[in-house]
């Protein structure tokens, strides 16, 4: 029997929604400020995914103005349906122009401009009855799931929306998925708040207009006030496999340290089994960290390259930067193999710089990456926005560490450096590993995990790091939001060049019991 893991897609991927076409599957995330938005996967087996693009490439499809956007802003809560032979995304953009639908021949794109729709809500969805009536669920401005029927190929409302299901009590009613299976509509939808109250509830009815019956073991499925170690389970969306098996693709944290836990790489996507009772209701256990893969053929992909020489025409679709990409901030012609940045801002605590990073999708891991800084300034950031982030930089012959958390901006050390070409790195370890100076740290004893700044190949035998500062003040619950951790590349002053690009899971090994996982050695 073969067993997955969960997240079958770590690190920033919340919202799940996914869809089946024959035998593969396509599932769309949140992007937030960040652009390209929406993440776009294919998987042949729901446990094995693969970027293939993002549905939101192009700058005029998606605008995110600087300034008026703002962290954990952009694009809420997507649903991808595939419909008459073309596949469709619904979402909502709060900071330029509501919501909006997008279509393509091809999941691969290119993905059309948006068609813009005069509702007022968030977390929009698309069903359609057998006779091509298209109806949109979503979360109203009062509270509460509101229904409208629309045109999705013109944009326009054909019956003004109205209220349908407020859930099972529970606060904010959100994040709804209408299905036809059977005989039955079933209205899916998230409830408790996104926090440790997230939780998944069911309704029914006969039509789409209701009235709606909630389900008898509301709510479907919430992890809160457990001791599991995924948490914040919600935002889910229901698939039937061809073996007629069906699967729920779902929103969860793992939250790490002291009491009470933060969680640092964001909302993640999950997977678990559902069931049918006799009474016709869906029942899902608690979702699992490990579980029997559904059946049928099995897919193994490769992540993201672990290293970018940065040797294309143009950026991979997992690289992303907050808010809009100004034209002319970054090439890959103007020095063959080399990634240049040019700034467009001076500092990182305020939209508008120069910045290209991908997520953090492992609790340990390292990046390194070789930098010209010549006679500019930039490095590598660990980011969560504009008021929590760290740095580490080169320019003006020295490499420094700085700090960004909340109200106060510190550089915490900085060492002479040559002119030339250097190695940057940053290591991100988790709490219960030794620190590698503790004269620079206190160990990390109740944050989540340490993160770790170097100068020079960190794989030299006389490497010693800059700094090592507590991870917990980059998590979402000090920070706020709905975001995770990006590390990425930046330029505040002049062009800075990047030779390549690497990020490595890392093994992680215990001290206390001599014990490591595969991967990169810390």
């Amino acid at each position: 029997m073969r067993m997955y893991d969960n997240p079958v897609i770590s690190g920033f991927h919340p919202d799940p929604s996914v869809c089946r076409v024959g035998d593969d599957y396509y599932l769309v995330c949140s992007s937030f400020e960040y652009f390209p938005g929406l993440p776009l996967f294919h998987s042949k087996d729901l446990v094995h995914w693969e970027q293939i693009g993002n549905v939101l490439d192009r700058p005029g499809q998606l605008p995110l103005p600087v300034p008026g956007t703002k962290a954990s802003g952009g694009l809420y809560a997507p649903t991808i349906r595939h419909h008459d032979g073309r596949y469709w995304v619904i979402n909502t953009n709060i900071d330029g122009g509501g919501n909006f639908v997008v279509s393509a021949e091809r999941p691969e794109g290119p993905w059309s401009d948006p068609m813009w729709i005069d509702l007022t809500g968030i977390d929009p969805d698309l069903a359609w009855e057998e006779d091509g009536t298209c109806w949109c669920a979503f979360s109203g401005p009062e509270g509460g799931i509101n229904m409208a029927r629309i045109d999705p190929v013109k944009g326009e409302v054909l019956e003004k929306p109205f209220a349908t299901w407020s859930g099972s009590g529970l606060k904010f009613p959100e994040a709804p998925h209408l299905y036809r299976i059977g005989d039955w509509w079933y209205l899916l939808i998230a409830e408790g708040g996104t926090e440790r109250g997230h939780s998944v509830s069911v309704a029914r009815s006969r039509s789409p207009r209701g009235p709606w019956e909630g389900a008898p073991a509301n709510p479907l499925l919430s992890h809160s006030g457990t001791a599991r170690s995924i948490q914040n389970t919600g935002h889910a969306d229901l698939v039937e496999a061809p073996d007629g098996s069906w699967w729920m693709v779902l929103l969860g944290v793992r939250p790490r340290g002291f009491t009470p836990d933060v969680h640092v790489l964001g909302r993640e996507t999950f997977l678990t089994p559902v069931a049918w009772d006799r009474d016709g209701w869906p029942v899902v256990a608690p979702v699992p960290v490990s579980h029997a893969a559904p059946g049928g053929a099995w897919h193994p992909l490769p992540g993201p390259p672990a290293r970018d020489d940065f040797d294309g025409s143009c950026l991979a679709p997992h690289w992303i930067s907050p808010f809009a990409r100004r034209e002319g901030s970054w090439s890959l012609a103007e020095r063959p193999g080399w990634l240049l940045l040019n700034a467009t801002g001076s500092s990182l605590d305020r939209p508008g710089y120069t910045f290209v990073g991908r997520r953090q999708q492992h609790h340990d891991c390292r990046v390194t990456a070789l930098i010209d800084p010549g006679t500019g300034r930039g490095g590598l950031c660990v980011r969560l926005d504009e008021a929590h982030h760290y740095e580490v930089e080169a320019g003006g012959g020295e490499v420094r560490v700085v700090a960004r958390i909340g109200p106060l901006r510190q550089t915490v050390a900085r060492r002479p450096a040559p002119a030339g070409p250097l190695h940057l790195t940053v290591t991100i370890r988790t709490s219960n590993l030794v620190p590698a100076s503790p004269e620079l740290t206190d160990g990390g004893t109740t944050g989540p995990d340490t993160i770790v700044f170097g100068l020079g190949d960190p794989d030299a035998t006389d490497s010693r790091p800059l700094a090592e500062l507590d991870g917990r003040y980059l998590s979402t619950e000090v920070a706020c939001g709905f975001t995770g951790r990006v590390i990425g590349m930046y330029a505040t002053e002049g062009t800075v060049a990047f030779d390549w690009f690497e990020y490595a899971p890392a093994m992680v090994r215990d001290h206390r019991r001599g014990q490591g996982k595969e991967g990169m050695r810390l």
